[in-house]
């Protein structure tokens, strides 16, 4: 009995022994092979709305409010009315002005008449030298009395002329500070409302001066590029409203301050946006994006390709014997589903994108397909969409 059992031992022994361990299948993953290209440099900013064109509507006479001839916060066109000042008393200063100049005329008209009677009189010596002078005398101060009264006349006229307040621009007038009825004059408290341009709109922002020393150096480096421009580089501005959405027109830096805010160490700078349907209004705040600039010769990975450590970042490169192999890299921002690597790759590389969580150095895989950013998608989706319609 002993030696069946010491047998079946051994020939379980051998069998067992003679099993061969079955090799790890493959890990499939998805590739990205490195291909240098040239992409944009996009800086983010938040900025904030204000009115290219802000008109104070004063008081330019005294006077009580008889009429707000527009709706607050509403589009006005230029020559619309906005206030109506009781123009009676000023209609009565013009007519009385109209009269000093008609009385004037007539004195200056019978002047004229003296003198040309005299003339021939005195060249006869029917007349004395002094009554000629004393009637050019009488016309030349007559004259001067009605270019008195006919500057009464245009004042009066253009003092009638502001009790009928328009619009200057087209814009959004702001509320009225008075009703109709209050006693309205010129000086400190003659803010009647305001009317402002919104398009086009302005939208400031502030540029850091570590944004300014990083470009000055990779330029160069000359790993960036400027725009180009006539005089200067023409950037284009992205605007986000403050649910991401994203604002439909472009806009264009216009100008940028030539000294720093010594408060907050930045530049200021300002972009353009046409707005004619008025969805940005004056002290908007927004998320900017600016373009313009481009990084030549980039090598870029996508995002997540990369693996955080402690001491820096990795990515698994695909060797020949389809093992995945740990590089470490080195990177500096990045551009949409991509990081720009600015060390450890180079063309022609192959890296591990989806699958990096099954893997490990040394791991066999089996490429199943190029990885595609997420934004190609996106645009393919659209594109294809469009061509059903």
């Amino acid at each position: 009995m002993y030696r069946f059992f010491a047998a079946a031992i051994a020939v379980f022994m051998v069998s067992c022994g003679s099993k061969e361990t079955p090799a790890q299948a493959p890990v499939k993953v998805t590739s990205f092979t490195v291909e240098p290209k040239t992409i944009p440099v996009v800086f983010d900013y938040v900025g904030f709305a204000e009115s290219p064109h802000q008109v104070e509507i004063r008081a330019r006479v005294e006077g009580y409010l008889d009429e707000i001839g527009y709706i607050e916060g509403q589009k006005v066109e230029e020559g619309d009315l906005l206030f109506q000042i009781d123009p009676r008393q000023f209609e009565a200063s013009v007519a009385q002005a109209k009269g000093e100049v008609d009385r004037q005329e007539a004195i200056n008209a019978n002047a004229k008449l003296t003198v040309e009677r005299l003339q021939p009189l005195y060249e006869k010596k029917a007349a004395s030298k002094k009554d000629l002078d004393n009637a050019i005398a009488s016309e030349l101060s007559s004259k001067a009395s009605l270019e008195s009264a006919q500057a009464q006349l245009l004042e009066a006229e253009i003092n009638l002329g502001y009790t009928t307040i328009l619009s200057p621009v087209n814009g959004y007038a702001g509320k009225a500070n008075y009703r109709t009825g209050a006693l309205v004059m010129p000086g400190k408290e003659s803010l009647l409302t305001t009317v402002s341009v919104l398009d086009p709109i302005w939208v400031y922002f502030s540029v850091s001066g570590n944004d300014i020393l990083r470009v000055q150096e990779q330029l160069q480096k000359k790993t960036v590029v400027l725009p180009k421009g006539k005089k200067e580089p023409e950037w284009i501005v992205q605007a986000f409203l403050s649910d991401e959405t994203p604002y439909p027109y472009d806009g264009k830096v216009n100008f940028s301050s030539p000294t720093y805010n010594q408060g907050t160490g930045t530049l200021e700078a300002r972009a353009v946006f046409p707005n004619p349907k008025a969805i940005l209004r004056p002290g908007q705040f927004v998320k900017l994006k600016v373009y313009g600039a481009k990084r030549p010769n980039a090598i870029v990975v996508p995002r997540r390709a990369i693996i955080q450590k402690s001491d820096g970042m990795f990515v698994y490169l695909i060797n020949r014997e389809n093992k995945a192999v740990a590089q470490d890299i080195s990177a500096e921002g990045w551009y949409e589903d991509y990081q720009i690597v600015t060390n450890g790759l180079k063309k022609g590389d192959r890296i591990v994108v989806d699958g990096i969580n099954k893997i490990q150095p040394e791991t066999k895989v089996e490429v199943s397909g190029e990885w595609t950013p997420a934004t190609e998608k996106t645009k393919k989706s659209v594109s294809n969409g469009k061509n059903g319609e």
